[in-house]
């Protein structure tokens, strides 16, 4: 019998408009407070929160997150802090995707991560640095528990390759604005809104856009063409910026509040609802 995660990611970008994916360390400052924050960010409006994982090696990660990450880390973050936070998180109703990178699962033992999310009531993993074709335990795992997939594309993602990876994605595609680390920007990429219309081409699963979004402009511009605006640095600045934890939750609630209200200000064309 399958589990099943309490909360699906296809059901939040099913409510209507465009969707706010906040992204937050499990872990940073420290665990309560990395709870509260988040779900200060999905009552705020964020429609689905994406938790990071803290890992050593953090491949994708610019300098504000990995210093969170890092901080996290000495803090003595374990998965099981992960999995505890996912379901405090969890239990507002909205839904909670692990980012993670792919060895930090491996050495949990991929069957017993997809369970443990899954009983926490997870939607499933975004995972960067894992390729579909390398994914097959990871496919099998997620069926068994009925998880969400999230795999990746890029500017420099060749068609055939779109192809392959929205075929194997369930909930959402992560589409990177741009090939580099994470990061606030002055300027949303060029080559943003190109990736999201060649990724539509492939597949009718929403387009979620990441990387360099941290305004409320450039979360309303990006919600033109997106179907979610995925902001993860500006939330870890706010949060890392606060005096104290009620100070760090409440920073989180309002930009929350404040980049939702820009994202549903827009309505994006060609819709998957």
């Amino acid at each position: 019998m399958k589990i099943g995660a309490v909360n699906t990611v296809y059901t939040a970008f099913g409510a209507g408009g465009p969707v706010l994916v906040g992204y937050l360390p499990a872990g940073f400052p420290d665990k309560q407070t990395a709870i509260d924050a988040g779900i200060a960010m999905a009552r705020a409006g964020a429609g689905i929160i994406e938790l990071g994982l803290p890992y050593s090696d953090p491949l994708i990660d610019g300098p504000v997150i990995a210093a969170a990450v890092h901080k996290a880390l000495l803090n003595g973050t374990k998965i099981r802090d992960v999995f505890d936070t996912v379901e405090a998180i969890a239990s507002t109703g909205t839904p909670v995707l692990v980012m993670t990178y792919w060895n930090p699962v491996v050495q949990y033992g991929i069957a017993n991560f997809a369970s443990d999310l899954a009983k926490a009531g997870g939607a499933g993993l975004i995972t960067p640095d894992l390729a579909p074709e390398e994914a097959g335990p990871w496919l099998d795992a997620s069926d068994d528990h009925d998880l969400d997939r999230v795999f990746l594309v890029a500017p420099s993602t060749t068609s055939e390759r779109i192809a392959t990876i929205t075929r194997h994605c369930r909930g959402f595609v992560y589409a990177a604005s741009l090939m580099g680390i994470t990061g606030a920007r002055a300027a949303v990429s060029e080559h943003a809104r190109e990736v999201v219309a060649r990724t539509r081409e492939h597949t009718t699963l929403p387009v979620g856009l990441g990387l360099g979004v941290s305004t409320a402009e450039q979360a309303a511009e990006v919600a033109t063409y997106a179907d979610g605006v995925i902001v993860g640095s500006a939330f870890v600045r706010r949060i890392g910026a606060a005096p104290d934890p009620a100070a760090a939750v409440q920073a989180a609630g309002d930009l929350a509040a404040e980049l939702s209200a820009a994202v549903q200000r827009e309505t994006a064309p060609g819709k998957t609802r």
